[in-house]
């Protein structure tokens, strides 16, 4: 199992270590888990979880290898003095705005004389449909089969063991561009970190939160973070889209700045304390005093009084931009207002007071908090909507460790940053 117990001392070698890094432009998160023998076999255990500042990261991009490469190293040191483990290798978490996807098919022929069909004939087809013309500054991240098709059988879920001539699937090839992707690597090599994968942010959310019934009646998930919000939109079970747009929670608090004219720093704390997306449940003369904040943050500001509805009359007007944006990416794929299990939230900017309100009246949808599923966590933050991304790519990474054991990046983007992370870990110790 990788464990020895000796006494009361326990050993866990490294593979039975999960982490997922998630990094945002104002907080580095990592969620560590851990494989252990449960009753039913193997299960995952989550043993720590801890987040540091980001720099050198604005709206999912990184814009500071250097300072990106110091936030991930101090939020790792943090996670290795709590769980008292050495964290060798992470799965990564991808927000960059520039991240696209698009449909397409591959066909091959059965390769067994009697037309059974195998893992290797589903993983052929696969593969053609992977060999679509991609921009010449982008790289496939992610191949998500939707469905096949078996000779003239059509909507077919696991093609495995059926019998036909020709096989067909319908593929979602999820894009990244290519820079960016580089960039965050170098960063992540610079640390002396392996990487095993990299996972777009929406889809490693979705592992922690939405259930096999509502991926199977049609939902989003919607994560929204400080400078974006992400959303994966799931039906019978398949992803149906995905998209990064470069717009969060903190299009809020420079609003509010604005309106208030105070500084940043303030308008954040006002709005985390006493903001709302619903104007209607403040009456016109109701006021807070914000002294107390005004000291807390060290500014120089005579502001005393501040209108609630006032501030949740810009909070709504923000937010309802962001869900106007949420809803044409679902105008785009025809599920606007038509997605039976509605839209669940993550992300830090999702706790907000009415927002959950604003979503159903905006998107014309059920709505709800995300909740983590049934997964073994000692710590209780880790349940926190912030954290759901990074442990979602604990959970993808526990089932893709499983299924492929010793798949990882350098297989999938080559040589490049095999290369790149050796030179890097020669040059700058951890």
């Amino acid at each position: 199992m990788g464990k020895y117990s000796f006494g009361c001392f326990h050993y866990f070698m490294k593979d039975d270590i999960i982490a997922g890094l998630d990094i945002g432009s104002t907080a580095v998160r990592l969620v560590i888990g851990q494989k252990i023998s449960g009753p039913a076999g193997e299960e995952l255990q989550i043993i720590g979880a801890v987040s540091s500042p980001t720099a050198g990261v604005s709206k999912g991009v990184v814009n500071s290898i250097e300072e990106t490469t110091s936030s991930i190293s101090a939020c790792l040191e943090k996670a290795e003095r709590i769980v008292g483990v050495p964290i060798t290798s992470v799965w990564v978490g991808i927000n960059d705005p520039n991240v696209k996807c698009e449909r397409s098919k591959g066909v091959v022929a059965v390769s067994k004389s009697d037309g059974e069909i195998s893992e290797a004939d589903v993983n052929r087809a696969i593969e053609a449909a992977r060999a679509l013309a991609v921009p010449i500054n982008y790289e496939i991240l992610h191949v998500m089969p939707i469905k096949f098709s078996v000779d003239n059988q059509t909507d077919i879920k696991d093609p495995i063991g059926m019998s036909g001539i020709r096989l067909e699937v319908e593929a979602l090839i999820i894009q990244g561009l290519s820079t960016q992707t580089k960039n965050l690597t170098k960063a992540i090599f610079r640390t002396g970190l392996e990487i095993e994968d990299l996972v777009i942010s929406p889809l490693a959310a979705a592992e922690a939160v939405l259930t096999p019934k509502q991926k199977e009646l049609g939902v989003a998930l919607v994560n929204i973070g400080s400078s974006t919000t992400s959303l994966a939109v799931y039906e019978e079970r398949n992803l149906l889209h995905t998209a990064i747009l470069p717009i969060g929670s903190e299009y809020i608090t420079n609003d509010i700045a604005l309106g208030l004219r105070c500084p940043i720093n303030l308008a954040e704390r006002i709005k985390l304390e006493y903001g709302s997306a619903n104007p209607d449940s403040f009456g016109p003369g109701e006021e807070v005093d914000v002294t107390r904040l005004v000291k807390e943050e060290d500014v120089n500001d005579d502001i005393s009084l501040v209108s609630r509805k006032y501030i949740a009359e810009i909070i709504e007007a923000r937010v309802e931009e962001i869900f106007d944006k949420v809803d044409k990416e679902l105008k785009r794929i025809d599920r606007s207002g038509m997605l039976p299990a509605g839209v669940v939230f993550t992300g830090a900017g999702s706790q907000l007071e009415g927002v959950i309100e604003a979503a159903k009246r905006k998107l014309r949808l059920p709505a709800a908090m995300g909740l983590s599923k049934n997964i073994n966590v000692v710590i209780d933050k880790v349940r926190t909507p912030e954290f759901l991304p990074a442990l979602g790519l604990v959970i993808w990474g526990a089932r893709e460790s499983s299924n492929h054991e010793g798949s990882g990046l350098n297989k999938k983007f080559g040589n490049f940053f095999g290369k790149a992370k050796n030179i890097f870990q020669k040059i700058i110790p951890r």
